[in-house]
């Protein structure tokens, strides 16, 4: 991982780092306000980087591409809370085209969808889950875990869980003022049937998804030189 990847992950950290603390130890009573400004400034430094690398104007249309079909992915099944192929696309995404290429797919989805779909102050979880999502996805495509087609459906199975666990997060921040450990628990429990839908669908688009949608991508990449791997 380059130098720049890891500034910007620990970036991530330190920022949601704050947002505890400052909620523990400050007692901000704007909480969700607070979050959705935290969440955003740590997309900053993504946008950012993306914004440096010299990326053409058909790499960026091919990018909005990829986010547009993952946007409106959800729409046909919004009557199916949490089963819907966004998540495998933007995890094809970061796969193919790498880290950035997959947090801004993720993140531009989640916005674009909403517009469909309502916005509102989850948008900017969203935002940052299928963003991280893309985002680990292009971090580990290189290791010889995420090159088996069990690592991906693992990968997204695990995901599938930690998307619906941050977007619990908006949900607890957003009643802080009823916050208790049964409040938390139950809004974990309550969850598990969304998060275990949204990992098999997950799994159910990598298994019969994954390989034409991988050499599809890789075929665009390599004959028409886009997005091709930068080093950090």
């Amino acid at each position: 991982m380059g130098r720049s990847r890891k500034y910007l992950l620990i970036v991530s950290v330190i920022l949601l780092a704050l947002l505890v603390i400052s909620i523990v130890f400050f007692h901000y009573k704007a909480y969700l306000l607070l979050s959705m400004i935290v969440i955003a400034a740590i997309m900053i430094p993504f946008f950012a980087r993306f914004e440096w690398r010299d990326v053409g104007g058909r790499e960026v249309v091919l990018l909005a591409m990829m986010a547009a079909i993952a946007a409106v992915g959800r729409v046909p099944f919004a009557g199916l809370p949490s089963i819907q192929p966004t998540s495998f696309i933007i995890i094809m995404a970061g796969l193919v085209f790498g880290a950035e290429s997959g947090f801004i797919v993720g993140a531009v989805a989640a916005i674009v969808s909403n517009f469909f779909l309502g916005q509102g102050p989850w948008t900017p979880w969203q935002m940052y889950g299928w963003g991280m999502m893309g985002m680990t996805a292009g971090l580990l495509r290189n290791t010889s875990w995420m090159k088996t087609l069990w690592g991906k459906c693992t990968f997204g199975f695990i995901w599938g869980y930690i998307f619906g666990w941050i977007m619990n997060m908006w949900v607890i921040v957003g009643n802080i003022e009823a916050l208790t450990w049964s409040y938390v628990v139950g809004i974990f429990v309550s969850s598990v049937y969304f998060d275990l839908a949204h990992a098999i669908s997950n799994v159910f688009f990598i298994v019969v998804f994954s390989a034409s949608w991988m050499k599809i991508l890789r075929r665009i990449q390599g004959k028409y030189g886009l997005l091709q791997e930068q080093p950090g």
